[in-house]
Order: C-alpha cells, then sequence, then structure tokens
C-alpha cells in the first residue's frame, strides 16, 4: 500500500531499529470495525532484492476507494503546529488578539471570513481566529509522516501504547485527500496550476484516488520503545 524509505524521509524512524531503512505499510482492503487493518514492516532496503515490475492487486476490494493508485513521492518538509484543542488556554487567548498576527506579518486572504467585532485587540470573532489559525498554521493535510495529529472527529485524547502504556508518536498519516480548496495555503504551487478537468491528474487533491471512512484520514501510532508492541490506528 505503501513503501517509504529514510533517504527519501529523513524523519521516518524505526523504533529501536536503526539499522531498518525502509517501511512498508501493507491493508487489507476491507474494513475491520472502521476503517482497514494495517501491518507495518520495517526492513533494510540491501534485502529487498526480488523487486517486482507491477504492484500485484488484491482479488477482491470492499470499496473501491481502498486500492490507492500507483504513484510516486515527491516528500517536502514543512512545518504545523497542534491542533487547536491541544493548545492551552494561555495559547489560545493569545491567539485572539490580532495585535500579534499583524506583528507578524499576517494578511487576511480571500477565503478568509472576517466576522467584524467591535474591540481593538480582538477585532474579529473567536470562530475567526479559531479557522485562521487552522487553516494557516495548525495539523496539514495530506499524506505525512510524523507531525502532529489530527482531530476531527473526537477531541483529543491519550494514545497509549497497549503493551507498555507509553505514549505513542505519530508514524503516517494516510489520508483521502492532500489539500482541500477551503485552506489555499497548503495547497502545493505544482497543484494550483494543474487544471481539475486535466486527463493526467483529474483529481490533484487526491492523486492516490483513496477515500476513507467519508473522506476522513487514517492515522497511525506506534510504540517508541519497542517496533515489536502493536501499533494502534485513529480515524480522524
Amino acid at each position: 500500500m505503501a513503501q517509504l524509505y529514510v533517504r527519501d524521509v529523513p524523519m521516518l524512524c524505526p523504533p529501536g531499529q536503526a539499522e531498518a531503512d525502509l517501511l512498508q505499510v501493507l491493508w487489507c482492503p476491507f474494513d475491520h470495525l472502521a476503517h482497514p487493518e494495517t501491518a507495518l514492516f520495517w526492513r533494510s532496503a540491501d534485502t529487498v532484492t526480488d523487486i517486482l515490475d507491477t504492484p500485484p492487486e488484491p482479488p477482491a476490494i470492499q470499496f473501491p476507494g481502498y486500492l490507492p493508485e500507483p504513484c510516486l513521492l515527491a516528500p517536502e518538509q514543512i512545518t504545523e503546529y497542534p491542533n487547536i484543542m491541544e493548545l492551552g488556554k494561555g495559547l489560545q487567548q493569545q491567539l485572539e488578539d490580532w495585535r500579534r498576527w499583524q506583528e507578524a506579518g499576517a494578511v487576511l486572504g480571500s477565503s478568509d471570513t472576517p466576522y467584524p467585532l467591535d474591540s481593538s485587540d480582538r477585532p474579529y470573532s473567536k470562530d475567526f481566529y479559531n479557522e485562521f489559525y487552522t487553516g494557516r498554521l495548525s495539523v496539514a493535510p495530506g499524506w505525512k509522516v510524523g507531525g502532529w495529529t489530527r482531530w476531527d472527529l473526537t477531541d483529543p485524547r491519550p494514545r497509549l501504547c497497549p503493551s507498555c502504556g507509553t505514549e505513542m508518536d505519530p508514524l503516517l498519516t494516510i489520508a483521502s485527500e492532500e489539500w482541500n480548496s477551503n485552506y489555499p495555503d497548503w495547497i502545493p504551487h505544482e497543484d494550483r496550476a494543474r487544471s481539475l478537468s486535466s486527463t493526467t491528474h483529474p483529481e490533484p487533491h487526491n492523486p492516490t484516488m483513496l477515500g476513507l471512512a467519508g473522506g476522513y484520514g487514517l492515522q497511525l501510532h506506534v510504540c517508541p520503545v519497542s517496533p515489536d508492541h502493536p501499533h494502534i490506528e485513529l480515524i480522524q
């Protein structure tokens, strides 16, 4: 389903296995409770010698959106910040001070809806500041390695290892779309130039053509203590 090399994604860290430089992610294209069931394999690329020219396809799938279209990676390192629900009350209040945004060089775009209020330090509504932070700085959309956890369907909750109780780390986000036109700042420059009617890229926002859980993403978390501990899956 996905094959990632450390040479392409340096932040890809195999838990407890410094010699592993290849992550292979497989899944069953059928629903198991609420989403496809995944399996992780950390390997050394030097041991992978029998490489197939064409990836095999499963004999049956439950939904068309569970079989990804083959595509190549174009990794890009970006900076993102936690979901606003993971910020303390003090930081949330600072986000509502428009003067801080102005000092940082923030400018309203055509997609921003200001909802004006009569206040010098908070001229816009709280919903505006939440959306502004989410759309410009917070958790990035699309497939990603590491980063911050997305929270859309539920409020943040602990992700503890079933074996040892350690807080687990985000490993991989498998997304139903790479970007959303509601947040244009996250759209890659090459995708902005493509036409949505393109025959080679009919859906630039979803090159893998995946559709999970009504358009949400599947996030995999791993235990930093041992690769032998089971990973957990989170739909958000």
